[in-house]
């Protein structure tokens, strides 16, 4: 059941693109996908590609798929190590969603940090306190490590 709902998810992925995202599969494996993602404009992360991991369980879609950064990002809702703070990726996980909903729940994240759920506690702080700095670093980051497009 796994690799049909995985390789319907890629057919509707593949003819109806998320805007910036885009899929591949890793070595073939349909349980392994990286998904490139430009930075959302007005965002300090616009103008950046940033990599993500995607592994689907075996049991998928009752149990969620892994997904983390490969590209290295200043956001408080993502840990130095890629991992994301969403929801959805874990409790409110449910088989009626998509990887294309979690795709663009990582887009929104992305253009709006939740800095009351962040992984990186002093992100968020910044976010809070100072914006404009916060919005600096990020854009410095995304221009050194994300492939500037």
């Amino acid at each position: 059941m796994a690799r049909k709902r995985i390789a319907t998810e890629l057919e509707v992925l593949t003819k109806d693109p998320l805007g910036d995202c885009s899929p591949t599969l890793v070595n073939g494996e349909m349980f392994h996908w990286q998904v490139s993602i430009h930075g959302p404009p007005g965002s300090p992360y616009e103008g950046g590609l940033f990599f993500l991991n995607i592994t689907f369980p075996a049991d998928y879609p009752f149990k969620p798929p892994r997904v983390h950064f490969t590209t290295l990002i200043l956001h408080p809702n993502i840990s130095s190590s890629g991992s994301i703070c969403l929801d959805i990726l874990d409790a409110r996980w449910t088989p009626a969603l998509t990887i294309s909903k979690v795709l663009v729940s990582i887009c929104s994240l992305l253009a709006e940090p939740y800095p009351d759920d962040a992984l990186v506690v002093e992100l968020a702080d910044l976010y809070r306190s100072d914006r404009a700095q916060f919005d600096r670093t990020a854009r410095d980051w995304t221009n050194k490590y994300a492939r500037f497009v």
